[in-house]
């Protein structure tokens, strides 16, 4: 990565190109802009980006065709995704083919700040890895039977006909030190893709963290209150945030990668 990252931002409505400009303006990077996919194409086949911000839903050549074409050709291309609340699930496809996060709309200044900023982290901790660096992390053991939303969440049945729910380590790397996180609250019902933790970063940046299942919260895990180490040093156990009894645990692993991965 260039010590000036080029991020390319796409989306066939140019007020949404506007305002995501608008937010990263003079903090994150050289910014561009493409008002389709094919644009896109073009533009990052000139000169490659960094960061490809892309609307999932576009005429023609979609945020989805654009992810599978940039990468192929690049895979250490980082894409974030936009979408609305009805494309979710797609969404969730996006990111186990290889999509770093999603951005839903209506999304404030902040929300993009903070996905860009910790996708340019990531990007500096896979480079270190790379080049065999020491990472200076704890090592993570990751059990059978978890599975993901890659680089985001966790989900895995708890053996009662539950599941324990938590945050993919790769997230937690890249949001650096944490000052506090928001629970939701019992008995709430979540849907697959919805936040379903909020991670709050020492500069006050807001990190979402998404439920990787559908169902009703039974509990969440308040010894992180107490001791956040937990959720760095051992998230896959004792680490876990969230007990959700799934409504149909099945159905929503097949939108999820089994054991790991970024």
């Amino acid at each position: 990565m260039s010590e000036t990252p080029r991020i390319l931002i796409v989306d066939d409505e140019q007020p949404v190109c506007r305002s995501i400009a608008s937010a990263l303006e003079g903090q994150q990077g050289e910014i561009v802009t493409a008002l389709s996919g094919e644009e896109a194409l073009e533009k990052d086949q000139e000169n490659p980006h960094d960061i490809i911000v892309a609307d999932l839903m576009m005429p023609g050549i979609s945020g989805m065709d654009l992810l599978k074409t940039v990468r192929e050709r690049r895979p250490d291309t980082v894409f974030i995704m936009i979408t609305g609340y009805p494309s979710i699930h797609t969404a969730v496809q996006a990111v186990k083919l290889g999509a770093f996060d999603y951005v839903t709309k209506p999304f404030t200044p902040d929300e993009i700040r903070s996905t860009i900023s910790r996708a340019l982290e990531r990007k500096k901790i896979l480079a270190e890895e790379l080049s065999g660096a020491a990472s200076g992390y704890p090592e993570v053991s990751i059990p059978d039977g978890t599975h993901v939303i890659p680089g985001n969440s966790w989900v895995r049945e708890s053996g009662d006909g539950n599941a324990h729910v938590g945050v993919h380590h790769m997230l937690l790397r890249t949001i650096g030190k944490i000052a506090s996180v928001e629970f939701p609250g019992v008995d709430e019902k979540k849907t697959q893709g919805d936040s379903c933790l909020w991670i709050i970063d020492e500069q006050k940046r807001i990190h979402r963290v998404w439920c990787p299942a559908t169902g009703r919260v039974v509990a969440v895990n308040t010894e992180l209150e107490k001791d956040i180490s937990k959720l760095l040093n051992d998230p896959y156990r004792s680490g876990w945030i969230l007990l959700i009894a799934p409504a149909d645990l099945e159905k929503d692993l097949e939108n999820l990668k089994n054991w790991g991965g970024f």
